[in-house]
């Protein structure tokens, strides 16, 4: 596939976080020191650890773990399809920050808000 996979979470206790854009799930730290793969313009990894809590979400449900998106079911049915290989969440409860969203707009990257807030 080519595609470099997106790191596993080193833990799963109340550090997990996901992306309130793509929902990938990782650590806070892993967060902060490697930022989203499918999301690099967040620049979480810049040492703004504002950033990260602005960019992801401790409140989300369910987790599904995907090793090829492109062909798995399950990751097409969630919009994950075309993302890394990783850990997401089903659904989170938050959206993104509006200046986040308008951010997504400037580098043409889709953004769908969750069903609900």
């Amino acid at each position: 596939m080519g595609t470099a996979p997106a790191q596993i979470p080193t833990s799963f206790g109340h550090e997990l976080r996901a992306c309130l854009r793509c929902r990938l799930v990782k650590t806070y730290d892993q967060f902060r020191e490697s930022g989203c793969e499918n999301c690099p313009f967040f620049k979480m990894d810049d040492g703004d650890n504002e950033r990260v809590v602005d960019c992801t979400t401790p409140n989300f449900n369910g987790m599904i773990s995907v090793m090829d998106p492109a062909r798995n079911w399950a990751a097409r049915w969630l919009r994950v399809g075309r993302f890394v290989p990783g850990c997401y969440t089903l659904a989170v409860s938050e959206a993104l920050p509006e200046d986040l969203q308008a951010l997504c707009e400037e580098v043409h990257v889709q953004y769908v808000a969750p069903k609900r807030v």
